[in-house]
């Protein structure tokens, strides 16, 4: 349900408007991203929402030295996996939740994980009870939960992390943005025992951090 006096369901269709003309063709990304309450999930300082659009095509500020990611890159992620409901799903850098909100929608099991716990905190309080929420180190995975059918990261590290590849089931894929200086999107996929890899878009995503809790 919204919260507020806002009724952004005008905002929302017109998101999914242009995502479409911005080439996004999977109906089950673009169904779930007009379902799916994007300002609920980015929270202002002190409780209240941040001023403008929370529909508009860019990031936005959601504390903590992060970001909620624009939709198209949510949606373009998303579309590449080619998920179907069912699948099992490890997303890494939960951030606002607003990405693992958009898979519940879409009917796969989701697992996420996020290293700042205000934010993991944030997230368990927006986020449906289906979505598995973990606060911990995106590098070591969820290898009790393993395998997976896909990885979404929502981070860049500066180097593919073996564990995520090991906790990929056969004809698994991944995606992420690696690199330090300059990203990009590399699509993974786990096939007849070999890892594939495809470099994509240049992307510019919050670094991945990798510490002890």
């Amino acid at each position: 349900m919204s919260r507020g006096n806002i009724d952004w369901t005008k905002q929302r269709r017109a998101m999914v408007r242009l995502l479409e003309i911005q080439g996004i063709r999977d109906g089950l990304v673009l169904s779930a991203m007009e379902a799916v309450e994007r300002h609920l999930f980015i929270p202002g300082f002190y409780g209240f929402r941040l001023p403008g659009n929370p529909y508009g095509d860019y990031p936005l500020p959601i504390g903590h030295g992060q970001t909620i990611s624009q939709p198209y890159i949510v949606a373009y992620m998303l579309e590449k996996m080619k998920l179907t409901p069912g699948e099992r799903v490890l997303e890494i850098g939960t951030g606002s939740g607003y990405a693992a909100a958009v898979l519940d929608e879409m009917g796969v099991e989701v697992f996420t994980i996020e290293i700042v716990s205000e934010l993991a905190r944030h997230a368990e309080e927006v986020l449906s009870s289906r979505v598995h929420l973990l606060e911990g180190n995106g590098y070591s995975g969820w290898p009790e939960n393993a395998p997976f059918d896909a990885v979404i990261v929502s981070c860049a590290p500066e180097e593919i992390p073996q564990t995520l590849i090991d906790q990929l089931k056969e004809d698994g894929r991944m995606i992420l943005p690696v690199g330090k200086l300059t990203q990009r999107l590399v699509i993974l996929i786990k096939w007849d025992g070999e890892i594939h890899v495809h470099e994509d878009l240049p992307v510019r995503f919050v670094p991945m951090v990798n510490r002890g809790l």
